[in-house]
């Protein structure tokens, strides 16, 4: 029996940093575990490389996706080697469907409103758009179960988004054909908690929901997080 490595994609405004005490339960637990950077440039092009790096690990793989980043795992989990995939407080997208879409579903959350939008240069074209949340709401949209100290780390060390993410369709729905699992966080104030919900069953996910968990939920919770990828590890060794 071979054990996948778990591969943790982070989301926006955050960096793999975000999965440190998550990766120290797998890795205490002999789960192989690695944790890439995500461009956060843009749905397909981010979904090609962390489809890439997938590809090159020896071995299967369990893709693990938080926020952003389950709109990754969505389209690169087409990958080959990959064996399930596991959403953490996550976008699960439908084929053809756009990051918008799937929220205009739904009631807006407090993320909407508390947007800072930036600019970054393209080579040979005009400056893009990018966004971070507003600091001084970023405690409470993002991390309201997180000690405030470590709140305020995280919010000055936000990594952007670019905006045309938002508007970006899902060239493949993975799920369709993998197994998947997916963490509700249910005190989510980044994504609406019915989008992660409604996702998640859609795909046929084995869905956990933990009450009072903030978007950052794998700070706040990396064992409960923890456990859901292991039990997808588990099912697909």
């Amino acid at each position: 029996m071979t054990t996948p490595t778990a591969v943790l994609v982070h989301g926006a405004f955050a960096d793999a940093g975000s999965w440190t005490a998550v990766i120290d339960h797998l890795q205490r637990h002999g789960v192989p575990v690695i944790a890439p950077p995500n461009p956060l440039r843009g749905l397909a092009a981010d979904a090609a490389y962390v489809a890439s790096v997938a590809a090159q690990v020896d071995g299967p793989v369990v893709l693990v996706g938080h926020s952003y980043g389950g709109a990754l795992i969505t389209v690169a989990g087409t990958t080959e080697n990959v064996v399930g995939l596991v959403y953490v407080a996550a976008y699960v997208l439908e084929e053809g469907e756009s990051l918008g879409e799937l929220q205009g579903r739904f009631p807006a959350s407090p993320l909407v409103s508390n947007l800072k939008q930036w600019t970054y240069p393209v080579p040979g074209a005009d400056p893009a758009v990018e966004v971070t949340i507003a600091e001084d709401a970023f405690p409470s949209v993002f991390a309201a179960d997180v000690a405030a100290g470590t709140t305020k780390l995280l919010a000055a060390a936000q990594r952007p988004l670019a905006a045309a993410a938002f508007e970006e369709k899902a060239s493949a729905a993975a799920w369709r054909t993998k197994p998947s699992w997916a963490l509700v966080a249910a005190a989510d104030q980044a994504i609406n908690p019915e989008v992660e919900r409604y996702g998640a069953k859609r795909a046929g996910a084995t869905i956990v929901e933990l009450e009072g968990a903030s978007h950052a939920v794998a700070v706040s919770r990396p064992e409960e997080v923890a456990d859901l990828i292991r039990e997808a590890v588990r099912a697909t060794s």
